[in-house]
């Protein structure tokens, strides 16, 4: 893993973390651009396990913050609210630029936790990715199941190839709430039984989050290698 000199958060190369740290250079690269949630950074261990996970299978994973998320590394450390979806839609989008001016990949892939995956989501036809990975789609806000439409009407007619990996008792989507959902043909829903927002399972369940997360990875390794 590397990070690059300077302040993440403006769409481009400053402040990347780039998983392997010696990319290939030329135009053979399949890249992931892989974007945090709402509350925390790019650097969790949740984003850092799928990141090596992912550059194991082949891909070059580049990972980016937000403006509000970079703003909560400088002097003041001070927590922020997230930008205005406006502003996270131009930052992923200069993200995307810099990535192909920087790789001209031959494949790019969308990625995100929550938040990030649902802003990937909203510009992954108009980006032509190749494909989209949500890892914990937020369907509706927390204790609100009513607001469903709001956030997932356009996946209804999204054509970018897209694989949901989601916890069945996800606060912002579980299995009973989402399941009935008419979602695009392109979209695959994986569901990680007992799994949370960020798939941990309960320990009742008999599930660990490391085998969540193994199967996670695999779902994913899976449905990229169906986009070579």
């Amino acid at each position: 893993m590397s990070v690059t000199d300077g302040s993440a958060g403006h769409g481009g190369e400053a402040g990347w973390l780039v998983t392997p740290p010696s990319p290939p250079a030329d135009s053979d690269a399949r890249v992931i651009i892989l974007a945090h949630g709402a509350g925390a950074a790019m650097d969790t261990p949740f984003l850092e396990t799928f990141a090596v996970g992912l550059a194991a299978a082949g891909w070059l994973v580049v990972r980016f913050e937000f403006p509000y998320m970079a703003a909560r590394r400088g002097a003041d450390g001070k927590r922020r609210p997230p930008d205005r979806q406006p502003a996270l839609l131009d930052c992923w989008r200069q993200t995307i630029a810099a990535v192909r001016a920087r790789w001209q990949p031959r494949r790019l892939v969308l990625a995100g936790k929550s938040m990030g995956g649902r802003m990937a989501s909203l510009i992954a036809d108009e980006q032509q990715a190749d494909g989209l990975v949500v890892l914990g789609y937020p369907f509706h806000p927390a204790g609100k199941p009513e607001a469903l439409e709001g956030r997932c009407q356009h996946l209804g007619a999204l054509q970018t190839p897209t694989l949901i990996c989601q916890g069945t008792r996800d606060a912002l989507g579980g299995y009973q709430t989402v399941a009935p959902l008419a979602l695009s043909p392109s979209v695959v829903l994986h569901w990680l039984e007992d799994g949370d927002h960020s798939f941990k399972p309960r320990r009742a369940s008999g599930r660990s989050e490391v085998q969540a997360f193994d199967e996670a990875l695999t779902a994913m390794t899976g449905f990229l290698q169906s986009l070579a």
